[in-house]
Formats: structure tokens, sequence, C-alpha cells
């Protein structure tokens, strides 16, 4: 497909979802307010509190309803509009940002100016259900998604200083992300291609030019933009009371409104005497996973941060659709994994399952009362394990790839394709 085809297709993807985000019909059915799509990191409903709490000069972060970050607060008092029509607008345009990303990504890694599957990797992200629906309620989730798609492109294309700025904003949306830096360290010293099928040493991938001082480099401009962005939002928000209130919030968890994530009902039946104990160790088991990852893959940088983002899509503590919805559409830069994924099947069978049981039991707890906290805690727990088995099975099938799986036809062994 050549440049010409694929605007006008991404044209037409980007004109559907901004009509289906202006249709009368979404604002009756009040997203906003569904735990499943937004969560109080990331709540519309409380960044409006926080913005009218800042416009009469009161402390946003005083209380305990508001934990955006203060970049939010400058965004929306200046330069982003605050009526929904304009939100819609604007959230629309962020995910067709995040599509192009994505696309350029794919690009990158192929080496190629334009391809067939442009338009598909578009789609798999602009019409991800996972995706759409907290864009429709205007959830944050979708800026974060952006940024985190801008700064893996970046770094696809080697351009430091952009991906690290990009990153350092990402830092002060989402903690959590400071968990991808080490990936995207070793995606600008070496370089986005495909070598799940001959693993070797990081050295064997890496820019002639790249060195432990050029990681180290890299290392501390993404400090000073964070130190910067820092300072700025201190600047914003009065003081450094928005610390606790931001990146406190995901390692304290003191607001457990429900969401599909696995944190919540755990410390709501939690006595308060093992609660710090439980939070230090949820907190650090997220790390555990960079280490291996990262070693494991230096070969390929960009799927390890393809599934360490599998990982925090099942594991964040303020999880929405949208963490996994972002994995999810990864899954369309990575085609020679499919034909080595154990069980495709099970793992969509269980997102169906999942899909069907988060709002009906929702309804059933929230709306009707009919239910209670069980009912929809247990269908996070299909969640998870779908969010699971889908990023088993792609870590599984890039491991897997380096030693083809199929029988050959006359000898009937497995044929070694690793050098």
């Amino acid at each position: 497909m050549n440049w010409k085809d694929f605007r006008l297709s991404f044209s037409l993807l980007v004109l559907c979802r901004l009509l289906l985000a202006v249709t009368p019909y979404v604002d009756s059915l009040e997203l906003d307010h569904d735990h499943q799509l937004s969560s109080p990191t990331n709540s519309y409903v409380r960044l409006q509190e926080g913005i009218f709490l800042y416009k009469h000069d009161v402390d946003p972060y005083s209380g305990g309803a508001f934990y955006h970050s203060p970049l939010y607060l400058s965004l929306f008092t200046t330069v982003l509009p605050t009526s929904r029509f304009l939100c819609r607008l604007v959230w629309t345009l962020v995910d067709a940002l995040g599509a192009w990303a994505l696309v350029g990504i794919w690009r990158e890694r192929q080496t190629l100016e334009s391809s067939s599957r442009d338009t598909l990797i578009a789609a798999a992200y602009l019409f991800n259900p996972y995706l759409f629906l907290p864009n429709l309620a205007l959830s944050t989730a979708s800026f974060e998604n952006m940024l985190q798609l801008l700064a893996l492109l970046f770094a696809c294309k080697g351009r430091a200083s952009p991906a690290l700025f990009f990153a350092s904003i990402l830092l002060h949306l989402s903690l959590h992300s400071v968990l991808l830096l080490p990936p995207f360290i070793l995606l600008l010293l070496s370089s986005p291609h495909s070598h799940l099928v001959n693993p070797k040493f990081f050295i064997a991938y890496r820019n002639p030019k790249a060195s432990l001082g050029t990681a180290l480099s890299y290392i501390g401009e993404f400090l000073v933009y964070a130190a910067i962005m820092s300072l700025c939002c201190t600047t914003v928000a009065g003081g450094w009371g928005w610390v606790e209130k931001t990146w406190g919030v995901v390692l304290t968890l003191p607001d457990l409104t429900p969401n599909p994530g696995l944190w919540w009902y755990f410390f709501t039946e939690m006595f308060d005497h093992f609660r710090p104990f439980f939070l230090m160790v949820f907190s650090v088991h997220l790390l555990m996973y960079v280490a291996p990852i990262c070693l494991k893959f230096q070969h390929d940088p960009l799927f390890a941060s393809f599934a360490l983002l599998g990982v925090l899509g099942m594991f964040k503590p303020y999880l929405t659709l949208a963490d996994p919805g972002l994995f999810l559409s990864m899954y369309a830069l990575f085609p020679e994994i499919y034909p080595y994924l154990y069980h495709p099947l099970v793992t969509t069978l269980l997102h169906l399952h999942a899909a069907l049981l988060l709002p009906l039991f929702h309804s059933l707890w929230l709306d009707q009362g009919t239910g209670n906290a069980n009912f929809f805690y247990a269908s996070t727990l299909v969640f998870g394990m779908a969010n699971g088995a889908a990023m088993v099975d792609a870590i599984w099938a890039g491991l897997r790839i380096a030693v083809g799986g199929r029988q050959g036809e006359d000898e009937g062994e497995i044929a070694v394709v690793q050098e």
C-alpha cells in the first residue's frame, strides 16, 4: 500500500472514530463513571473536580479525590478545552496519534516505507474495544498510551532526545512506566528489527557506536528531563504535595475503588497491620520481571518492551481496560510469532468470557444491588487469566520461534533455526 492510499484509509478510520465519539448516544451511557474504563488515577470526573478546585485557588491535592499529575492541570487550564464535546475531539485525535505511532513502529521494525499491513495495524489500535471504550469515557489512559507509543517510535528511529523526553512526561503520568526504561535504553543502543529467530548476546546487534558511556548519557538525559518536569509540576501545584498524591498513590493504594485489576479486592479484605508488608510485596513483584525479560530478549528490545507492557497490563495497581488493550494491539507488530502461539483460541475465549462477565457482574453489584463484591472480583480474576494467557503465550512464542516448533514432513524432527 502506497502512502497516498494509507492516508486515505487512515483518514477514514479516524473519521469513523470521530463520528462514534460525537454520537449523542455515547453521553447517555455515562461511560466516564464506569469503573472498568477509568480508575481514580485517570478518571475524567476526578480531573474535572481537580481543575475546578485549581481555578478557584484551592489546592486540589489537599483532599483525597484528585490523583492526576499537575501537568494535566497546566494543560487543561491553558491549552486544552474542558467542554465535554471538545474533549471528545481531543481524545479521538490522541488515539489517532497513537495509531499513527504504532504504524510507524511497524515500519521501523520491517525497514519499510509502507506496507499492506499499515491499515490493519491502525485499525487494531483505533477499533480495539479495550482502547476506544476508555477513550469514549475520556480516561487519561489514552494520553499515557499515546506517549508510550511515541517514546517507542522515536526509540526505534534512534532519536534519543525525543524518546527520552516523552518517556519523562510519561513517568509523571504513570509511575510504573519507569519499568520500561531498561528496554528503551537497549532499543536506543541497538535496533527495532526482529531477531527472535536468531537470538544472540546484545553485543552482536548493538549499534557499533554504542557503549556503556552512551547508555549512561541516555540515563542522565532522562533524569534531567524528569527533574525539569518535576520542577514544572511543583510550580503548577505550588509545592511538593503532588508527589504523595500521584506517585505515592500507586504505591500506597489509599483509594480502593473497584477496577478490573487484581489489587483492590485483596487490600479491601486486608487487615491494616499486614497492609504495608503486602504493599511492598505487590510493588516489588512488578520489579522482578524487568531484568529477566530484558536479559532473555536482549536481542530484541522492542519485543522486551512489548512483554513488559503485558506484565503491566495484568498487574498494574489501578488497572483499566486501556492497559491490556495497548498490549493486545501491539500483537500486530509481531506477526512472526503467530505460528508459534500455543493456545490462541483459549486466550481469545477467555477475553470474550471476561468481556461478558465484567459489565454483567459490575451492574449486578453496583447498579442493581443484587450481587456483592465477590461477583465483580470473580470476573476480574477471569480477566486477569485472559491477560496472563495472552502475555505468557506471546513470551512462549517469542522463545519458541528460535527453535522451529513444526516437525519436518519427512524427518519427523524439530528443525533448529537458531545459529
